[in-house]
């Protein structure tokens, strides 16, 4: 007797169960195990936001790892934007369910009571990170490759024959017919961003030199200069100016996974890499970074020799017979040339310097920091360190957070 159709229903209910069962189980056993949120071991019970304070700071008094932070806020739906933080809110650490949430207990928040009230914001709300140490690099710091460089108009004269030109002086460029509004920034092309792994070159630095207003399109152009960081020269390029807005807010996430990178330059100049400076990333958006994305800065992975082992006081090769297999076949390295030594009082002929060869060791890779990506370029990014617990250095290593 065949089976009817609700018995087949059942049947077939059975053999999809006894399927998706063993597979759901097996995925989720291979999900991996995110670990909890560590709290910093001096971390307030409650905190008062301020005029100045940004979110990432906040978030580093209650966490081990502030860029974390979206895991525990407990936002309130009932008081303006529930993700927003502004100077004079009351925050407070507090459990659900074991773990730890932070939620906003108060302060001086304007609360919306109707839909047909207006609400005026009187003070903008806390920001991620301290925009002033990145504005200049939202919109003035460019990265370019060689055919744009080569498609841009330049500086192709400046007024009274002179070599340098400031505010309010009128320049003239070549081949500009319109656009951009009327307004261009002037740009200085500079030396290659360059891989330090295989050497390719990933843009070139383009220096930020004057703010320009179109006066007169064609070929040569005139632009009137604006305002200026640097004079411009003869032969700096012109570029449209950015017509976007700096943008305020970031959402820190950890780099994609397996994803490393290396320090290649330090901007505005410094040569010592700090808190809140500013550093150049050998991997952009062609390879998944994006704004907002976290990197742990490691430094450490050197060759060093021993010099205890190598030390040469302790090495007697004087008391050596020459004949003997040490004295010619012995593992020495050569350092260079001595004269007069041991004693210049008793001149020895010029010889080599010879001294014990050792094994060198690496250097154990070391946590000095935490940066945040805010700009992305094809193949280089702009990234604000965020912390540093040691000195971090040109082509130390950047890999995404372990959680």
């Amino acid at each position: 007797m065949s089976p009817s159709f609700e018995h087949a229903g059942d049947i077939m209910r059975f053999k999809l169960t006894s399927v998706l069962i063993p597979a759901l189980l097996t995925a989720l056993i291979a999900m991996p195990v995110v670990a909890q949120v560590e709290l910093n071991p001096n971390h307030p019970k409650t905190y008062t936001v301020r005029r100045g304070d940004t979110l990432w700071g906040i978030a580093g008094r209650f966490l081990r790892d502030p860029w974390r932070w979206s895991e525990i806020w407990d936002a309130n739906r009932e008081v303006g934007d529930p993700n927003l933080i502004y100077p004079g809110d009351v925050l407070t650490l507090y459990y659900k369910s074991g773990q730890p949430r932070i939620g906003f207990a108060g302060g001086m928040r304007t609360v919306k009571l109707s839909p047909r009230v207006r609400v005026t914001q009187l003070q903008a709300p806390v920001p991620t990170v301290p925009i002033g140490s990145i504005r200049p690099f939202l919109t003035r710091a460019y990265v370019l490759d060689k055919a744009e460089i080569d498609a841009s108009p330049y500086v192709v004269s400046l007024p009274d024959g002179r070599v340098l030109g400031g505010s309010g002086d009128r320049v003239y460029v070549r081949s500009i017919f319109g656009g951009a509004d009327g307004r261009y920034q002037v740009v200085r092309p500079g030396g290659p961003y360059q891989d330090p792994d295989n050497g390719d070159i990933l843009g070139y630095q383009a220096l930020y030199i004057a703010d320009a207003t179109l006066e007169r399109p064609g070929d040569p152009a005139s632009l009137r200069i604006d305002s200026m960081a640097l004079e411009t020269e003869i032969g700096d390029r012109v570029l449209p100016a950015a017509t976007e807005e700096p943008l305020q807010t970031f959402y820190p996430r950890p780099g994609p996974p397996g994803r490393r990178a290396r320090i290649i330059s330090v901007l505005n100049g410094v040569t010592q890499i700090g808190l809140h400076n500013v550093v150049v990333l050998n991997l952009g958006s062609d390879q998944g970074i994006e704004t907002g994305h976290v990197f742990d800065i490691f430094n450490g992975g050197e060759l060093v020799q021993d010099r205890v082992a190598a030390d040469a006081s302790r090495w007697d090769w004087q008391n050596m017979k020459f004949w003997s297999q040490e004295f010619w076949y012995g593992d020495y390295r050569t350092d260079g040339w001595l004269e007069d030594e041991p004693d210049s009082n008793a001149p020895f002929p010029l010889h080599m310097e010879a001294n014990p060869q050792s094994e060198p060791f690496m250097l154990p890779f070391e946590r000095a920091g935490t940066l945040m990506v805010f700009r992305t370029f094809d193949r280089v990014s702009f990234a604000l360190v965020m912390s540093a617990t040691r000195s971090i250095n040109v082509l130390d290593t950047v890999r995404p957070p372990e959680i």
